[in-house]
């Protein structure tokens, strides 16, 4: 029994991490095909505690403010108050898996943060930070 459930474990782990892998090296050879130089986690933690303004709601326009700074944490959005499950594919095996997913959150989250859209080079800046937390 003991023996079972232990593969299950390292099964479904082994197919997260093959998704987590998937998504990101597409992502990221998808963004180096449209001029983006080679990607820097520091640019994306640097990118992720930058203050891009204020919003109307008196907050620090920051991607930090709704996701925190430690993206192992559970964030919240200044807005609506929604939970925000952490962003850190270490702690939440769904981030980094769905391009579909991660680009639809680029779009919403960068137009508000950044007030455009990133660059590609962000984005991939981005996914290198955030897949080593």
């Amino acid at each position: 029994m003991k023996t079972s459930i232990l593969f299950a474990a390292m099964f479904t782990s082994l197919i997260f991490n093959a998704a987590h892998a998937t998504a990101v090296t597409d992502l990221l050879q998808k963004y180096q095909a449209q001029g983006a130089q080679q990607f820097d986690a520091q640019a994306g933690k640097t990118l992720w505690t930058r203050s891009f303004g204020v919003s109307s709601e008196g907050k620090e326009r920051r991607c930090a403010t709704c996701h925190t700074e430690d993206l192992r944490r559970t964030g919240k959005h200044i807005k609506t108050g929604k939970v925000i499950e952490p962003l850190a594919p270490s702690v939440n095996t769904k981030r980094l898996t769905d391009v579909a997913e991660i680009e639809k959150w680029f779009k919403r989250n960068c137009e508000w943060t950044l007030g455009r859209e990133c660059s590609v080079q962000e984005k991939g800046d981005f996914i290198s930070y955030i897949r080593m937390q």
